[in-house]
């Protein structure tokens, strides 16, 4: 799927309402992530605790943000923008690529939940549009 101008635009709209939030939606996506789908728990069985809110999810929440931040200041080039972490997370860390797509479908819903307001029907489409994209380009190094 690939991102239509306007889709773009409604991404980085949306962001400059999420991102004043973004590291608590972080940790509560993880959270909600590790709930629904345990067995995404096993590429973070080293943290000493992976119960909600815990400093660990904390942190990590954060760290998923920046990155999804990062992708929407880069839109017009995701694959760069996020080469390092597609090397990162394909080599160093090992995480099966479908992850990603589970942790999009984590995102979206906490976005609805928190932005219910902003969440309408074309925006749910470019976000899911935008997610999948982060997520090809996610899994870019793994080809």
């Amino acid at each position: 799927m690939s991102l239509s101008e306007k889709d773009k635009e409604i991404v980085k709209t949306l962001w400059a309402k999420i991102s004043p939030a973004a590291d608590q939606l972080g940790c509560e996506a993880l959270s909600r992530m590790f709930l629904v789908f345990p067995q995404t728990k096993t590429y973070f069985s080293h943290w000493p605790d992976l119960s909600s809110g815990s400093s660990s999810v904390k942190a990590h929440g954060k760290k998923v943000m920046e990155g999804i931040g990062e992708a929407v200041n880069n839109i017009d080039d995701l694959f760069g923008a996020m080469s390092n972490l597609s090397e990162l997370h394909a080599f160093k860390l090992r995480i099966d690529p479908a992850n990603f797509k589970i942790l999009s479908h984590n995102l979206l819903v906490m976005i609805a939940k928190c932005f219910p307001k902003d969440f309408t029907a074309e925006a749910h489409l470019s976000l899911e549009k935008f997610f999948s994209r982060v997520a090809l380009a996610l899994s870019d190094k793994y080809r």
